[in-house]
């Protein structure tokens, strides 16, 4: 009998470490002969169980009682009960006709709790983790939770995370689970290399990708920590970047991390196939839809042979193809590029097939993730609603329109089969993030002197996309508080309406002699004519006190003291056709903006602007811009105020004082401005030498322009109109606490009436 149990407690044993036993021959007859003293089961008794039923451990022994002994199924009983996961240890016992089962059961978990953890939250640990209170204790699901917890600290960038786990026994076979994280510092990248790379060096591969090499100037960042994901994500930007430079047969062969003994650091070494660099050669058309001809399509393709291949123009291509045949009438449509590569000649010819795509609607459009924002914040953003006929390139444009809205940290769309054969469901899933800010500022202006700021921003109001924002400005000369709502989606269309609220107090002692206090409110909507022709609307009405005014100021000053009402429409429409509004490389824009004041108020005159600006990158990263302005303002049976004259110098012309240059008062020195003025500049902005990442650039510069026209003229009043001119350089820094920009400007053309200003300085700071 000893023999039986040694051989069923070694076929345990060999169960809980995970391995499946087998009864050999010669142990089949060992155990046979054993048993074969009986060959029925009178009776199964049951040892050791104190939550489980007796019977339900029976059902899964497949011997009943009054059965024979058979070896085989007792050996698939052992293995039944175990796979259960609720014993610890199970045993089977022979006592002449009576058969034993002995087990130990699991304990149950009474609580679970984290010890060490600082980095990642106890919150975000227990989500992770698939035991819970009250749940059954096995060391496998421990072991996994383990691997996910470490998984975890992995990707936040702690390799030499450890996680003990301890157990605290309890009566009732209850115990305590205990999680002893010992976190560990963050495992730096600390070293990027690049093998096979000719073109492109190492540095400015660098700046391709996202993982960075750990810096002192970093402590802001995370992206010097290793990521494998990021590492993916590298992998596709590198590939992205040369295929949009003309290497089309670009790989990543490997990417290897490689963790240093100490565990603290990874060296990352990139393996790249540059392949062959292809200029486009031939872009035809090769259309197969009925009626559909490929002279209404050519103007489409702005790619030109001899120009270097890049997969995004051809992604746009192919959009802008799609969009102009579905204009045409045709619903279902898919335009596909076929790639002819000529290796000895490096050319790429390129036909875009069109062809009937699949007749397939849009049966349902599934949304999840989103727990603030609503739902039709999100519909509204889709170029297809359901019951469209389904449009990949549209699909993209919803899925950008999306990504532009800055709700979401992440947005993933799935194209998956309908209820029937021609209908699709898209599926939507985002990742929401915070969408609101508070600022406080400090910093100091040329032009007010010293600044301190504070403001709270929600760009997601009540999860109805709505931008709400309350901003407080204190400076040396100026103050001013605004709150201004924004509503994207005015009465359920694309209408971008809002307000403005506002107070203003200005002190202008230094170059016009007076103060001024402003309030007031303005109304606004605006929307979109094309995806580049924008229209906006506006209505403001405001409350001008001028005061402390100098008994030695200009005439011209001293007859505006006191309170003007102005009640002003504005008009604007702009083309803008620039690859990014906020930092642009290529492209143009231009804006005319018009004016009338006198619905209402004492205010009475009609203005002009003209802006626009034209982008160039000759380079990458040297961009030439070549903008300007023309403003003009006429008053309505009355003179134009001082308050809405346009003055000339600090931002708008570099090298002079701000309202430095322009109209002025030579018996007081008071500035006047102008009823118009025009100027422009032409700069060229590049790199410095230094990491991209620190944000930090150089620019070279030249500005110009004049103001003149006053009326009434006076004998003491300069109004020449003449142009001035300068240049100078300037450095830029987008640093984590806000913009610093520094300009040396250098007067060529001016006269003995303006005030100079050589050295200009911007900086504003957030924390």
């Amino acid at each position: 009998m000893s023999r039986i149990k040694r051989f069923l407690v070694s076929t345990c044993f060999v169960l809980i470490s995970g391995q499946i036993p087998t009864l050999s021959v010669a142990q089949t007859a060992v155990v046979s002969a054993q048993l074969a003293q009986s060959s029925a089961v009178r009776q199964i008794l049951i040892d050791g169980a104190q939550r489980i039923d007796p019977d339900t451990i029976k059902s899964y022994i497949l011997i009943r009682e009054g059965e024979n002994f058979d070896v085989g199924r007792l050996d698939k009983s052992l293995k039944s009960l175990f796979a259960t996961g609720l014993f610890a240890d199970v045993s089977v016992d022979r006592r002449g006709d009576i058969l034993v089962v002995k087990v130990v059961e699991n304990p149950v978990i009474n609580r679970i709790a984290f010890e060490g953890n600082e980095k990642i939250e106890t919150d975000t640990l227990e989500t992770e983790v698939t035991l819970r209170p009250r749940v059954i204790y096995t060391r496998t699901k421990v072991q996994n939770d383990v691997k996910r917890i470490l998984t975890l600290y992995r990707r936040s960038g702690r390799f030499a995370a450890s996680v003990e786990p301890k157990i605290i026994q309890l009566p009732q076979n209850r115990i305590n689970l205990i999680y002893e994280v010992s976190e560990g510092s963050l495992t730096e990248v600390e070293s990027i290399r690049f093998v096979g790379n000719k073109t492109f060096n190492d540095r400015k591969l660098r700046e391709v990708i996202r993982t960075k090499e750990t810096d002192w100037w970093r402590f802001l960042s995370n992206d010097d920590t290793y990521d494998p994901d990021r590492i993916t994500l590298d992998r596709e930007l590198l590939r992205r970047f040369y295929l949009v430079d003309g290497f089309a047969d670009f790989r990543v062969t490997s990417a290897l991390a490689e963790l240093t003994t100490d565990r603290k650091d990874f060296f990352v070494t990139f393996t790249v196939d540059e392949g062959t660099r292809y200029q486009f050669n031939k872009l035809e058309i090769d259309a197969r839809l009925r009626d559909l001809k490929k002279e209404d399509l050519v103007d489409i393709i702005e790619i030109e042979a001899g120009e270097w291949y890049d997969i995004s123009a051809v992604d746009q291509t192919v959009d802008n193809l799609t969009n102009r045949i579905g204009e045409l009438g045709y619903a279902f449509v898919d335009v596909r590029p076929r790639v002819n590569r000529d290796r000895e000649k490096k050319t790429i010819d390129i036909t875009f097939e069109v062809v009937e795509g699949p007749r397939a609607f849009v049966e349902r459009i599934d949304i999840s993730g989103n727990i603030r924002t609503l739902d039709k914040v999100i519909r509204r953003e889709f170029q297809i609603v359901e019951g469209d006929a389904f449009n990949s390139a549209k699909l993209r444009r919803s899925k950008q329109r999306l990504q532009s809205l800055g709700f979401f940290s992440k947005v993933n769309m799935e194209q998956t089969p309908g209820s029937v054969t021609d209908k699709a469901v898209i599926k939507v899933e985002v990742e929401e993030k915070s969408t609101g800010s508070i600022s406080i500022g400090a910093g100091f202006s040329s032009s007010v002197g010293p600044i301190g700021d504070f403001g709270i921003t929600e760009s997601n109001f009540l999860g109805r996309g709505q931008n709400l924002a309350l901003n407080l400005q204190i400076a040396a000369t100026r103050s001013e508080i605004d709150l201004a709502f924004t509503e994207p989606y005015f009465l359920d269309r694309e209408i971008r309406a809002g307000f403005d609220v506002f107070h203003v107090n200005q002190d202008l002692q230094d170059t016009s002699s007076f103060d001024v206090k402003r309030s007031g409110f303005k109304l606004r909507a605006g929307y979109p004519i094309t995806e580049e022709l924008r229209q906006d609307w506006r209505y403001g009405l405001s409350k001008s006190t001028i005061g402390s005014v100098d008994t030695t100021a200009s005439t011209l000053v001293q007859d505006v003291t006191g309170t003007k009402y102005k009640s002003e429409v504005s008009h604007s429409i702009g083309y803008d056709k620039r690859d990014n509004s906020h930092s642009p490389t290529e492209g143009y824009f231009l804006n005319l903006d018009t004016a009338i004041a006198g619905l209402g108020g004492n205010v009475k005159y009609a203005r002009n602007v003209l802006r626009g600006a034209n982008y160039y990158e000759f380079k990458d990263q040297w961009v030439l811009t070549v903008g300007g302005r023309f403003s003009h303002i006429v008053g309505i049976g009355q003179d134009v105020s001082i308050l809405d004259r346009f003055h000339l110098g600090g931002d708008n012309l570099r090298g002079f004082a701000n309202r430095g240059a322009g109209p002025r008062d030579t018996a007081t020195d008071d500035s006047l401005g102008g009823e118009w003025l025009y100027n422009g500049s032409a700069e060229l902005t590049f790199p410095v030498g230094l990491p991209a990442e620190l944000g930090i650039g150089g620019r070279v510069f030249t500005d110009f322009g004049a103001a003149g026209k006053l009326s009434p003229k006076n004998s003491t009043t300069v109004d020449d109109g003449n142009l001035r001119l300068s240049t100078g350089i300037g450095m830029t820094w987008v640093s984590p606490f806000g913009p610093l920009g520094i300009d040396i400007g250098i007067p060529l053309l001016k006269e003995d009436n303006d005030e100079i200003e050589n050295f200009r300085i911007n900086f504003g700071t957030r924390f």
